[in-house]
């Protein structure tokens, strides 16, 4: 009977996430790897936010390249074993929070991203908004959508790089 319920809460957990953005797909290490090899040599000064961040391997890897690395994830049951296998990870945060309501730290560098389609335009938004506060350029990796209307600085099999620059204000 409580493993009804258990299975239940995840089942509830992991689909009612797909409604404020996009569902728990684990990222494969060697993809990601060669992302932040070959498309964005990610190093000791970047601080990656990792929207969705699901259970961290993108911020264990992160942190293996000496970046400070923030997982935006809103599952608890994803937070909770994100944060257990980073534990002895002093680079690395998990933080229960809706990407779309917190804004970005103030020292990010970069942000991950798998963004689902209906998505795109508000992750546009979204990452112009946070470069036009912050008045500094931030890069943007998708995995697996470009983003409608914007050239990709870079692109790496379904990874593409961009780079948000903020606007001047008329």
């Amino acid at each position: 009977m409580i493993w009804g319920w258990i299975v239940g809460v995840a089942i509830l957990l992991f689909g009612l996430i797909v409604f404020r953005g996009a569902p728990y797909v684990p990222s494969q290490k060697r993809y990601v790897r060669q992302a932040f090899d070959e498309l964005y040599p990610l190093g000791i000064r970047d601080v990656l936010v990792d929207v969705g961040s699901g259970d961290g391997i993108v911020l264990r890897l992160a942190a293996e390249r000496g970046a400070q690395a923030i997982g935006y994830e809103l599952n608890p049951l994803l937070v909770i074993i994100s944060r257990w296998l980073s534990r002895y990870d002093d680079c690395i945060s998990v933080r229960l929070v809706d990407f779309w309501l917190t804004p970005l730290p103030e020292t990010t560098t970069v942000v991950y991203a798998f963004t689902a389609t209906p998505y795109i335009k508000k992750m546009i938004n979204k990452m112009q908004n946070e470069a036009n506060r912050l008045q500094r350029p931030l890069r943007y990796i998708s995995y697996g959508n470009v983003l409608t209307g914007l050239e990709a600085d870079a692109t790496l099999g379904a990874y593409y790089l961009y780079t948000f620059y903020p606007l001047q204000a008329t």
